[in-house]
């Protein structure tokens, strides 16, 4: 993947939602979405408004949330470049946390790597064992709720690539072999912390590996063409699969907020 600058553009708000009836007062909950360049928005044409972050916002608020939210995806990056003794990418996480978080206001760390973990050479630290994946975001969770004692954490499972992926990474298929052994890795967190750790999305990946052709930019690469960034019909799908988990945990924050059924998904 691309490094691409994400300083100026990385701070994305929202608030607000106008179709909640006066009877109910809408769940306040702020966002801080973590991820690569999937969730940044990489190669998307107008990416403020298309990538998954705003896509899984805008759903949440049409449902009656009032949610601001800020988009900390950063092309090419790893668990090992958010670590906090890496000194790089955590601080952006912490500078945009600061800026959402009141004690008052629920708030979410909305979780999507790995993608350039598995890869065989190339991004930070690759490739990553299960192991070390599993050990490098407990540090970052642990660091992160130490310093945002109320906050929680919403894992993701990283989307499905071609097995020829091959740009200035090396993935292949050994990468997405690998890929696939990060998901028990997930699941052994949420089952470890449940009162804050919860599980994220897990249908994304066999979805995008059904219609790849329709639902990612073709790029050129090494190896042929390959499926690696969704386009923008597939940010917006991939953020519905984000929105339709992210729901009941913000519903399970604020019980007195409307009880709205998942968005039935389009395909």
């Amino acid at each position: 993947m691309k490094i691409l600058n994400t300083v100026a553009a990385m701070m994305v708000f929202v608030a607000g939602a106008s179709n909640v009836s006066a009877q109910q007062s809408p769940a306040k909950c702020n966002i801080v979405f973590v991820g690569n360049s999937i969730t940044y928005g990489a190669n998307l044409k107008s990416r403020e408004v298309e990538c998954p972050p705003y896509q899984a916002v805008k759903l949440l608020q049409e449902k009656g949330y009032a949610i601001r939210y800020a988009n900390c995806g950063h092309s090419g990056s790893t668990t090992v470049d958010f670590l906090p003794s890496a000194q790089k990418l955590f601080t952006k996480i912490l500078q945009a946390a600061d800026t959402l978080y009141d004690a008052k206001v629920g708030l979410i760390f909305s979780i999507t790597l790995g993608t350039n973990d598995s890869a065989i050479e190339g991004p930070t630290g690759a490739p990553v064992s299960a192991e070390d994946y599993k050990k490098n975001l407990q540090i970052i969770i642990d660091s992160l709720h130490r310093k945002y004692p109320q906050s929680i954490f919403v894992l993701h499972r990283p989307i499905w690539y071609s097995p020829n992926t091959y740009n200035s990474s090396k993935y292949l298929a050994e990468g997405l072999n690998r890929l696939q052994t990060y998901t028990p890795a997930l699941d052994g967190l949420v089952k470890a912390h449940p009162d804050y750790i919860f599980k994220g999305d897990r249908n994304a990946f066999a979805f995008f590996k059904k219609k790849p052709e329709l639902y990612f930019t073709a790029e050129q690469g090494n190896a042929g063409i390959f499926f690696l960034h969704p386009n923008a019909l597939g940010a917006a799908q991939l953020g519905r699969f984000w929105a339709e988990n992210l729901q009941p945990v913000i519903q399970a924050l604020y019980r007195n907020s409307p009880r709205i059924p998942p968005a039935r998904r389009v395909y």
